[in-house]
């Protein structure tokens, strides 16, 4: 769900390792053998008839193509990073050759930054916020005698009572220079106001940055303030910002200032002094795994102090799906929330948590996160701990979410995944055409050779490949709509017989001399049937999987 069929499938893509049918960890003696060996196969010069003589030299240039990348080192370490693409990026001519993988990755999104570099003025990064606030406290809060006189019928009043809106987009100027306008829009019970800010960042350094902000508001008046971003050491950086608020009730200047460490690989210690409106002191620890991520905070300060504490669980599944429980404690109260977690779509993440708090009552807040947009749904149920509450809050959005993800999520996922990968295929017809020629034309010139190489075989009672197919193969006879989607690959597979032994590499088949992909997108295999020493064998092989014959394998009964 996570990916895109893009990202799946590119059809444009040649595996120059399955084409040469070698490991690869090949050595250069192993891709030598292989491209010998198909040069004598497609070599132009072995054929007179014309037609045949242009696809020939077509293979031959992309077998000849194939072993040139292989055989260099430089070019192979690219192609085994990046494959085909990452050879066509320019630059790498410049690029010093006895470069181990890891300087050429290092090499490679250096010269993609660059090319980003070139289209700064055509960039943005928008970034929004909405938030709105329920009140549906009238659900479990209400009194009899007010239930009596609602007009409705007794009808429950849930409400609307406060919204925020915020926006933000950045505008690069130079490499260095990034300007970021933002704007705000709050309302609470029918009062509100907003405010709009203008920061300019600059990188000072490949340790640093700076930034200025100026902001107006219809609430708290004009803004003045400085940031700096600073790495004292590669594992501690520091943090330092200054304002100062113009307000009706004059001059309102704060100060904040964070420090934070890397204590191990995993681990973020953080300390951070606040001065002004809300003077506090507050001091973190924070750990982050691959499958949980732990948060410990404790702040004293005025008007706020707390003591907080979160733990969340990572499940390890395609959907990313996360759970999460927190506790915190002060002056204010205490205040439990738990939640849930998950991946719907490639660009979008649900979650849900139950707080519940003295004096703040149970609260359920639903958050989704699209892209660089989230939209917060706080819904206030009670101002009262009741269990009714906390069990519908709780229950109600994981019987909603259940409902809405099989009945409506799975289905169209589904139906987008199948329509994208069509489209797919029909933009990417031609190429497929282009593959299917490809491949025939390989088998016309593959004939000569079998027959040599079965005449060999018969003599020895070696290896004879009866018959082979490779493809989407229907089990179920009952789904008679559904066809096998297969293709004869006996010859190239009795082509690749050498000494009475057929050797496949681990890669999809449909790269090998003479295969095409005949149901793009589909789980492929490769069923085999072979003679070797008079007796027959099957064999069924996944579309990846190396494949080694003769072995044991089930004897079937020969047919006449």
């Amino acid at each position: 769900m996570a990916a895109s069929v893009e990202d799946e499938f590119d059809f444009n893509t040649q595996d120059y390792y399955s084409l040469l049918n070698v490991r690869k960890e090949a050595t250069l003696e192993e891709l030598k053998s292989s491209y010998r060996r198909l040069c004598m196969l497609y070599h132009p010069d072995k054929h007179r008839d014309p037609e045949l003589k242009r696809q020939a030299e077509q293979l031959f240039n992309q077998v000849h193509q194939a072993y040139e990348v292989l055989s260099d080192a430089h070019s192979r370490a690219i192609y085994d990073i990046f494959g085909k693409k990452g050879l066509e990026v320019e630059g790498w001519e410049v690029v010093e050759r006895k470069r181990a993988p890891a300087e050429i990755r290092e090499e490679y999104e250096r010269l993609q930054r660059e090319r980003e570099e070139r289209r700064l003025q055509q960039r943005t990064n928008p970034k929004g916020t909405i938030s709105v606030g329920v009140d549906a406290t009238d659900l479990f809060d209400r009194y009899d005698e007010d239930f009596e006189e609602m007009p409705g019928g007794g009808f429950p009043h849930v409400e609307i009572n406060k919204m925020h809106i915020s926006q933000s987009i950045e505008a690069p100027l130079t490499n260095t220079d990034t300007a970021v306008l933002s704007g705000s829009l709050s309302t609470h019970n029918g009062s509100g106001g907003g405010n709009i800010n203008m920061t300019v960042r600059r990188v000072t350094s490949a340790k640093g940055w700076g930034e200025v902000e100026f902001g107006a508001g219809d609430i708290l008046g004009p803004l003045v303030g400085l940031k700096v971003f600073r790495n004292i050491t590669p594992r501690c950086f520091l943090t330092a910002q200054c304002g100062l608020q113009f307000s009706p009730r004059g001059l309102r200047p704060s100060c904040s200032l964070m420090t934070a460490r890397h204590l191990d690989q995993n681990t973020m210690g953080y300390l951070q002094w606040r001065w002004g409106p809300n003077s506090a002191m507050t001091t973190s620890l924070v750990r982050d795994t691959k499958s949980s991520h732990f948060t410990l905070a404790l702040q004293l300060g005025v008007p706020h102090s707390y003591l907080m504490m979160s733990y969340q669980y990572k499940f390890q599944d395609e959907d990313q799906t996360k759970v999460k429980g927190s506790v915190k404690t002060g002056w204010f109260g205490t205040v439990v929330e738990y939640g849930a977690e998950r991946k719907i779509s490639r660009h979008s993440v649900l979650s849900a948590a139950v707080s519940i708090g003295v004096p703040q009552g149970v609260t359920l807040k639903i958050k989704l996160a699209r892209a660089s947009q989230t939209y917060l749904f706080p819904v206030h149920l009670t101002d009262q701990l009741l269990p009714s509450a906390v069990f519908y809050a709780t229950v109600g959005p994981l019987l909603v979410y259940m409902a809405v993800h099989r009945l409506i999520i799975i289905p169209y996922t589904k139906a987008q995944k199948e329509q994208e990968l069509e489209l797919q295929r029909k933009s990417s017809a031609t190429d497929i055409a282009q593959k299917k020629q490809e491949a025939e034309s390989a088998v016309l010139l593959m004939q000569e050779s079998v027959r040599r190489i079965i005449e060999a075989e018969e003599s020895k009672m070696g290896l004879i490949v009866l018959n082979a197919w490779y493809g989407k193969f229907v089990s179920d006879t009952s789904q008679k709509q559904d066809k096998a989607k297969v293709i004869d690959v006996t010859v190239p597979l009795q082509c690749l017989v050498k000494d009475s032994k057929l050797i496949l590499t681990e890669a999809s088949k449909a790269g090998l001399p003479g295969f095409y992909d005949p149901c793009v997108g589909e789980e492929k295999s490769l069923k085999l049937l072979y003679q070797f020493r008079g007796v027959m064998h099957q064999v069924i092989s996944a579309d990846t999987e190396p494949l080694r014959i003769p072995k044991q394998s089930h004897r079937i009964e020969s047919e006449s």
